[in-house]
């Protein structure tokens, strides 16, 4: 009997083991040549190791390991379609280049065209940003040169982004577009409040985006949604320092798509300079751009400068050219359950499109007081239909 138990119990380990493997393909990078040394170049080995991985046509995960260390990387497109499904697992640090004019191609960790893929692992993200700020001149020069965004993920389809920490990127942090069915969690994202272009998290033209449980201090938007962005969930965010939780700026060019199906739940906004916004530029467009169906819910605000904003009026560096009253129709964005402080003298600032007058507008249970040297809030209506239910403090200017 011992020796039947014995043979059993070998057998079914051999079986767990091989099963264990035909599942999951390592492919630690040090075993292609990288080097963790915070000085050599790593590219070429993390390139080769995502390539052998891509390539692999087993029937699980297919893992490209950057074991703890610090490893200089410069710009690389992690490419697919791929066979398995690729988990990019970072336990290290990456470090950028610091000289901004090394980058050609704008990025500098890409992933482009891939099926089900992961990326994460408790690793940091660090984009020596500080040596490239003093070079953004985009106040003052509209053909400024664009510095390169730490992770973009270009038409990914199912995507997991987890527990990594960003620091100091040299523009955006995250960037999404052509993507759907993407989840980002437990991100930690940071710079300075006066970084220029900061982002935390862009998204444009993409659907089925899920942001949860992610802290973002930056110098820009924590989180900002362009055109033809649809179907997002947005929860559990702290933002600040940083601009807000932002859709747009839109309208300012042909051929931008419509956003629609917006929703921001249980997030705290802490001395930042606006809250929930909205933002569209003065231009005529030949076609109506539809901006809809939004709800901010269960919204804090600490100490922020403008809590709740539609601006169809928007400049971003004065003095800007009008072209025309905004084309962009905002309409259905509901409003609830938002809490805090303004260091303002405005609350809600509602400066809608004379053209395009934003419609459907809801609030339901605000209660927003003054600090800092305001004395008291209040709202600005201007071009807005829509009605208000429950606790209004200040008074709504809504009719």
């Amino acid at each position: 009997m011992g020796a039947k138990f014995l043979f059993v119990l070998s057998l079914l380990v051999c079986i767990a083991e091989a099963h264990r493997q035909i599942q999951n393909k390592l492919f630690n990078v040090i075993n292609y040549g990288a080097r963790s040394d915070g000085n050599t170049d790593n590219s070429a080995a993390f390139l080769k190791a995502w390539s052998d991985a891509c390539r692999w046509s087993g029937k699980g995960k297919a893992t490209v390991l950057i074991p703890q260390g610090t490893y200089m990387l410069k710009e690389v497109v992690f490419s697919g379609p791929c066979n398995a499904w690729m988990n990019f697992h970072i336990e290290g640090l990456l470090k950028a280049p610091s000289d901004p004019y090394s980058f050609k191609n704008g990025d500098w960790i890409n992933f482009r065209y891939v099926n089900k893929l992961t990326v994460g692992g408790g690793g940091i993200l660090y984009g020596q940003g500080s040596s490239a700020w003093k070079t953004n001149d985009c106040k003052k020069n509209s053909n400024c040169r664009s510095l390169p965004i730490t992770m973009k993920f270009d038409f990914i389809t199912n995507g997991y982004v987890h527990d990594m920490h960003s620091i100091d990127s040299k523009q955006s942090h995250f960037v999404l577009f052509g993507c759907e069915n993407m989840l980002l969690r437990g991100l930690k994202i940071t710079a300075p409040k006066d970084s220029p272009n900061t982002d935390g998290i862009k998204i444009g033209m993409s659907k089925g985006i899920n942001i949860s449980s992610v802290n973002i201090g930056t110098g820009d938007d924590c989180i900002a949604m362009l055109s033809g962005t649809r179907n997002v969930r947005i929860s559990d965010v702290f933002c600040g320092p940083g601009h807000g939780i932002s859709v747009g700026s839109l309208g300012g060019n042909e051929g931008e798509e419509d956003i629609d199906d917006i929703v921001v739940k249980n997030c705290t906004f802490n001395g930042t300079s606006n809250g929930v916004r909205i933002k569209s530029w003065e231009s005529q467009l030949k076609k109506t751009l539809v901006v809809s169906n939004f709800t901010y819910e269960d919204i804090v605000m600490n100490n922020v400068q403008n809590p709740i904003v539609i601006d169809q009026d928007y400049c971003s560096h004065p003095p800007c050219i009008k072209k025309g009253v905004s084309s962009v129709q905002i309409s259905n964005v509901a409003y609830k359950n938002i809490r805090g402080s303004g260091n303002t003298k405005v609350a809600a600032s509602f400066e809608c499109s004379q053209n395009k007058p934003c419609q459907n507008i809801r609030m339901e249970n605000i209660n927003l007081w003054p600090s800092g040297h305001s004395k008291k809030l209040n709202n600005v209506c201007l071009f807005v239909k829509g009605a208000t239910y429950g606790t209004q403090n200040p008074p709504s200017c809504i009719k």
